[in-house]
């Protein structure tokens, strides 16, 4: 995968995960059983460190408590397996129905600026004009760090607080003093300080969530699958007004996104999926308006899952 593309996590990466104990014949804790599945899954996701809500969520599926009383519990391999198994695929399925959006910073990016010249003089010297902004030819040391953060990860460099090899580096190379710098001597430190940073990165990915959502129809499907649900909402739409399909679409892009539909002003993609599902629909009476509703939202459900919406949180 290069250096901070795009990754979706939909849960089939942990699809085919081994899920087999350590050979050694004792019972487990349901601590321990938990910590193991949290490292198979981790390790099939490219070492993310999955979010607690995602974990929540999936124990939340399988009816288990993760409290004192089930940590301190001794589970046989069987039982072990059974909680493993079950866990990670209902970790699976909450990756199914809201997908994770991931990048991975090797050090890629970073070592196209150092090899070649031109663009790492221009990134040297862009830096320092946003960093010099009393425009004095001078600043100080320490401000390294904020041109790393200026980089951030579009640019391959990880949030200093989260990458404590980044922190090594900046004091090795003393970043933090009050010493004044010009701009070739900030360009002189600046390149060891990403030199060392891309071979930290090339040893030891930086995985990181972005801040993406996609839409892909299963909480809608879910939604479909409920005829009490379904009902419920027909009847939303008719308090809300006369039962048309002008009013349908009014309605779902008020209060789309509780249903599973992305937000209506999201993009213009979103723009275009809601013209399309709304082309060339019949009026529908009031006895058959609740068919409508449920025509419409089938629609979105088909055409969310043949091309997914990502759109920013």
């Amino acid at each position: 995968m290069s250096d901070g593309a795009l990754t979706v996590l939909d849960g089939n990466h942990l699809r085919a995960i081994d899920l087999s104990l350590p050979e050694a014949e004792v019972n487990l804790t349901g601590a321990q059983v938990l910590d193991l599945a949290d490292s198979k899954a981790s390790s099939s996701l490219f070492g993310l460190s999955l979010p607690q809500s995602l974990k929540s969520s999936a124990l939340k599926r399988i009816s288990l408590q993760d409290d004192d009383v089930f940590r301190l519990k001794e589970l046989d391999r069987e039982q072990a397996l059974k909680v493993i198994t079950d866990y990670i695929t209902a970790i699976a399925d909450e990756l199914k129905d809201d997908p994770l959006v991931i990048s991975v910073l090797d050090g890629y990016t970073l070592r196209l600026f150092l090899e070649d010249e031109d663009d790492f003089a221009m990134l040297a010297e862009n830096l320092f004009t946003d960093l010099d902004v009393e425009d004095t030819g001078k600043i100080n040391k320490n401000e390294i760090r904020n041109a790393l953060v200026h980089m951030g990860v579009e640019m391959g460099v990880p949030p200093i607080s989260e990458f404590p090899p980044l922190s090594d580096i900046l004091k090795k190379h003393e970043a933090d003093g009050e010493e004044e710098l010009g701009q070739a001597q900030f360009a002189e430190l600046l390149q060891p300080v990403l030199q060392e940073l891309s071979e930290a990165l090339a040893k030891n990915h930086f995985v990181f969530i972005q801040n993406i959502k996609i839409v892909n129809g299963s909480k809608l499907r879910k939604l479909l699958a409920d005829e009490k649900q379904l009902n419920i909402i027909v009847e939303k739409i008719l308090a809300d007004g006369s039962g048309n399909a002008e009013r349908i679409r009014s309605f779902l892009e008020k209060t789309g996104t509780e249903l599973g539909l992305p937000p209506s002003e999201a993009n213009e993609a979103v723009a275009l999926l809601y013209d399309a599902v709304f082309a060339d629909l019949e009026e529908a009476g009031e006895d058959k308006f609740g068919n409508l509703v449920k025509q419409i939202l089938e629609k979105f459900a088909e055409q969310l899952e043949a091309s997914p919406v990502f759109h920013d949180i």
